[in-house]
């Protein structure tokens, strides 16, 4: 019988080659990309269930705005514990470990009968979310395709706010739709990250894990000193567009009620959808935009975002608080993905979780404290004169942002001219 020798394969040319890399980057992308708009849409899922919990548990403001908070304040602890381990454990066991916790906390909402396990939820949400942000986030730029630089950074900007808009729309649309919306909101968000361990504990992992991991445990910041100067640069801005979130979050299906008692409960949530929506869109359209212009035109922004809700309490109506919800998205996809941008430039590779984690730690602090303290100067002086204080207040930390990012854009001018031969 004939002998047949086996034909030696056909050496892949380089463009096949290439073309091989991409695919094997392009699932894992989506993937890290899908469970970071997860984690922030189950972050902001109960925002339109929030006039539904202050009815059947007669919750004051402060109580929604602690409730709201303790996500946000326990995702910070994470950050500051947890948001570094990604770099010598790997990716994945902290993607995996953190999505298992996640969805063990929307059993634990969907189960929520109290305001103290509604906040032990969002506790148990925040630590989670806090952990697998970092680590997607990471992975995202380990992730990066050479031949389409700018991806990563612009994904880290927008899958937040998208997943964001997602959350809320989704839960505003089972509000109207879905029977027991309390429930099932939390159940299909459990089944999703589920799901999502699954599919990263069959995924290559990215990074070179390394000694040190207990030593990442001790809370701290180490952000790299070109990182550290851009997010002081743009800090100011960050905290003023995040607090304008977080009050639209907590608050926002309130200040609708006050300024259209006879609004349907869907347009509470809808008022975050559309901050959420317009900052989605508006991070995709400034994508190729300077990094330092982006910011400087956020911060320019919140002036008038900040000022056409208190038109609303004075007669405008809700089309003002729309309105200003929508201009705070602009300006919140302007600065984020612009101080995101500026961060993020010459990280090292092995490096990249904690500079991202002291940028969400600053995110989310701006988001948590100011949403509190307007939920007690709600409770004392009610809603309307804590939308005042805080509209000033926003206003303010504009000011400051646009001065520190016009002097930080001087000195890198001035030491461009210096470096010229």
């Amino acid at each position: 019988m004939p002998t047949v020798t086996p034909r030696a394969p056909a050496p892949r040319r380089p463009y096949q080659a290439a073309r091989s890399r991409t695919a094997n980057r392009a699932a894992p992308f989506v993937l890290n990309a899908s469970v970071l708009a997860a984690l922030l849409a189950a972050s902001s899922a109960p925002t339109p269930l929030y006039p539904h919990y202050q009815d059947a548990w007669h919750l004051s403001a402060l109580a929604i705005t602690v409730a709201f908070s303790a996500c946000a304040l326990a995702l910070l602890l994470a950050l500051l514990t947890t948001g570094a381990l990604s770099d010598h454990l790997g990716r994945r066991p902290v993607l995996v470990g953190a999505l298992a916790v996640e969805a063990a906390s929307m059993v634990l909402l969907a189960s929520a009968d109290g305001a103290g396990a509604l906040i032990a939820g969002r506790v148990l949400q925040g630590a989670a979310t806090g952990a697998a942000a970092s680590a997607a986030g990471a992975a995202l730029l380990d992730l990066e395709n050479p031949r389409r630089p700018g991806r990563s950074a612009l994904t880290n900007s927008i899958a937040p706010v998208a997943g964001m808009a997602a959350g809320v729309l989704t839960s505003t649309l089972f509000i109207r739709f879905v029977p027991a919306p309390t429930v099932t909101v939390y159940v299909v968000l459990a089944v999703l990250f589920a799901a999502q361990a699954v599919a990263v504990m069959f995924t290559t992992e990215t990074a070179r894990p390394h000694p040190g991991a207990l030593g990442s445990l001790r809370p701290e910041l180490a952000v790299p000193p070109s990182a550290r100067r851009a997010l002081l640069a743009a800090g100011t801005g960050v905290v003023a567009v995040w607090a304008l979130g977080g009050f639209y979050s907590a608050l926002g299906p309130a200040l609708v009620r006050l300024v259209a008692p006879g609004a349907p409960l869907a347009a509470g949530g809808m008022v975050f959808f559309t901050l959420t929506a317009a900052a989605t869109l508006t991070v995709w359209i400034l994508r190729r935009m300077a990094p330092y212009a982006a910011a400087t035109g956020g911060s320019l922004a919140v002036v008038p975002a900040a000022a056409l809700p208190l038109s609303g309490l004075h007669g405008a109506g809700l089309p003002a608080v729309y309105g200003g919800a929508a201009l705070a998205g602009i300006a919140f996809g302007a600065v984020s993905q612009g101080a995101l941008r500026m961060t993020l430039a010459s990280l090292d590779a092995q490096d990249r979780a904690a500079p991202l984690a002291a940028y969400y730690v600053l995110s989310y602090l701006s988001m948590s404290l100011p949403a509190i303290a307007a939920g007690a100067a709600t409770q004392h002086y009610g809603l309307r004169t804590a939308a005042h204080a805080y509209a000033i207040a926003a206003t303010l930390l504009a000011v400051a942002a646009l001065a520190a990012l016009t002097v930080s854009r001087g000195r890198t001018v001035h030491h461009a001219h210096n470096d010229l031969p």
